[in-house]
């Protein structure tokens, strides 16, 4: 039998996937075992338990699994790179393939697990290779690309700061997370303002979130939605006055439905042209990445401590 066991490993949770030797997703398998949360038996069991069962194919992992706080540490690739030099570049040893994350000179700026996205959204829309990717998430990329090659990117930290304005700053105090509504019309305001603040950038408007509430304009169960329009437009205000990344070209964006929604209300008031939805490019792009290494051959399964007998 041959085929693929491709792992999506990153902070807080692990993703296995059983692939079929022509890239088909076969079953997939998810475990809340990130590189923070590991089970009894640490890396090397949280990977025996999740793929239990399964032949024992070749297992190439990507994200956070290869960084400094994972199973062991695989050297960042320095732009420009492509997905030739990624597969070249794949730590292979101890029965897990590990694909190394990219590092940006200008910056600095590193990248685990994206990389992998970018390798798959590529096989799978030739007209990627060309363009603008946007992977919105608690560390939002924009990755330029150019003749199917990463030559730049930067980390915008829109989710994080969300999260630390939206549970520990005085904006959105006693606010109830599970009763709030969405609002999208206080979401789309909120970009407006981060879009109309010029060069002063939307940090100047992050305060009139409370005067607005006391004002009776935004009511408070509305703020997580004007304080997440405002921090997503800043991100589209900042990327366009930077000019480093081309928007003239049908952006593309990776991930989370839902989230990558709002991204899509919000590129609309910056007139930014949108590609086609993608969920998820991971499993594709490990696919595509072990056939370029030859990888997809069975392999003698892992011993309890990760090691190949």
């Amino acid at each position: 039998m041959s085929g693929l066991i491709a792992l999506d490993w990153g902070t807080s949770s692990l993703r296995a996937m059983r692939m079929s030797e022509g890239g088909e997703i076969l079953e997939t398998r998810r475990q809340p075992w990130g590189i923070r949360q590991l089970p009894e038996g640490g890396f090397a069991g949280a990977m025996n338990a999740i793929t239990e069962g399964w032949p024992a194919l070749t297992r190439i992992a990507s994200g956070m699994i290869g960084s400094r706080s994972g199973w062991r540490e695989v050297a960042y690739l320095d732009l420009p790179a492509n997905g030739e030099k990624l597969a070249d570049a794949l730590d292979i040893r101890d029965g897990l393939t590990i694909v190394p994350g990219m590092r940006n000179a200008r910056g600095p700026d590193v990248m685990r697990g994206e990389e992998t996205q970018i390798v798959g959204l590529m096989a799978q829309y030739e007209a990627a290779a060309d363009a603008t990717v946007l992977l919105p998430g608690t560390h939002s990329k924009w990755v330029s690309l150019r003749q199917g090659a990463v030559v730049d990117f930067c980390t915008l930290m829109t989710g994080e700061l969300f999260a630390l304005l939206r549970n520990h700053s005085i904006l959105a105090a006693g606010i109830d997370a599970e009763t709030a509504a969405v609002d999208n019309e206080a979401f789309l305001d909120g970009v407006r303002q981060a879009r109309d603040s010029g060069a002063a950038g939307a940090f100047t408007r992050l305060f009139a979130t409370r005067a607005k509430m006391l004002d009776g304009v935004l009511k408070p169960a509305s703020i997580p939605d004007y304080l997440s329009g405002l921090l997503i437009g800043e991100e589209f205000r900042s990327i366009q006055a930077d000019q480093r990344m081309r928007t003239d070209k049908p952006l593309w964006l990776i991930g989370d439905a839902a989230l990558c929604a709002r991204y899509r209300l919000a590129a609309t008031e910056f007139s930014i042209a949108l590609a086609p939805a993608v969920d998820d490019t991971a499993a594709a792009g490990l696919w595509w990445l072990a056939r370029a290494a030859s990888l997809l051959e069975v392999t003698t399964p892992l011993s309890a401590n990760g090691v190949s007998p």
